[in-house]
């Protein structure tokens, strides 16, 4: 199967347009839906939020390139819309990251984001980062680079999605040449990881003339700013990574903690609300249409 161009065509169309789009980050097939069914044109599959609720362990290099892509399978499988795929560091050297980039094309991403850090990588609001040298990270997205011309001339598509964790390592003047760098070496995407002020995610903006991503981690090193304002600053995405996944917690434990004092939880889906979201209701016309 090859990824679909219009998936990437559709992201595309969306970055070219001036408003920035709100994208809340899903972690498996149904929290995509329900981001599809809220009515978003975009979503992101969060390496954070997979690793947690596949593995119920940390970001921390820990899971692997074929879990991660079967998720991702299942999840664009599941909705119509783009989805950008957590790559991490590509898995190894600049080969491994042209089999990322193209093992997620054909799992139906629309991008794969491609990161600098050295692996085993961590989550960017989290301690013990560290990055590869430059020339190396500007060959990673070189190489994916390469392979998404390679996967036009087969007649697949997928966007690069450039980040880079410079900024906590090496301070926001190297984050700024890498993605400079990025730039030049044909990223289609750019994404500084963890701007520590206003100011400093401005410059970013101002420095680059490519789609820009901002990463809005409740409580992390970037300062969460309303979607209008990051409009104004010059984003075109906006990343939730992590909250839908701490909605759904949030929720489990509260339940948990009802049964657990001997009552029964409030505030559940209704259960005609829960058929249809899962699809028994699309089903059932399905199979109708067969009977008899």
């Amino acid at each position: 199967m090859t990824n679909r161009p219009s998936r990437a065509a559709a992201l595309r169309g969306l970055l070219a347009k001036p408003e920035l789009a709100v994208m809340p980050c899903c972690f498996d097939a149904l929290s995509a839906k329900l981001i599809e069914q809220a009515g978003f044109p975009v979503t992101f599959m969060s390496g954070f939020a997979v690793s947690a609720a596949r593995l119920g362990l940390p970001d921390t290099g820990l899971i692997s390139y074929g879990e991660i892509v079967d998720t991702g399978r299942n999840i664009c499988a599941a909705t119509s819309i783009p989805v950008i795929g957590d790559g991490d560091t590509g898995y190894g050297n600049a080969v491994n990251v042209k089999r990322t980039v193209k093992g997620y094309a054909q799992a139906g991403f629309a991008s794969v984001m491609i990161e600098d850090q050295v692996w085993p990588k961590r989550c960017g609001h989290t301690r013990g980062k560290a990055v590869v040298e430059r020339g190396e990270a500007v060959a990673r997205i070189q190489a994916a680079a390469d392979a998404r011309d390679e996967l036009r001339e087969a007649g697949g598509d997928i966007l690069i999605l450039a980040r880079s964790d410079a900024r906590a390592t090496d301070g926001l003047d190297e984050g700024l040449r890498r993605m400079e760098a990025f730039a030049a070496a044909g990223a289609d995407i750019l994404f500084l990881e963890a701007p520590k002020s206003e100011e400093e995610m401005r410059a970013f903006c101002s420095a680059t003339d490519r789609p820009a991503l901002a990463n809005m981690v409740e409580q992390g090193e970037t300062p969460v700013l309303p979607p209008k304002v990051l409009e104004e600053i010059g984003y075109s995405l906006a990343a939730y990574p992590l909250t839908l996944l701490a909605a759904a917690m949030k929720a489990m434990q509260d339940a948990l903690a009802a049964f657990k004092a001997g009552e029964h939880p409030k505030d559940l889906l209704d259960w005609d609300s829960l058929r249809d979201v899962v699809g028994f209701n699309a089903y059932y016309a399905e199979e109708e249409r067969y009977r008899g």
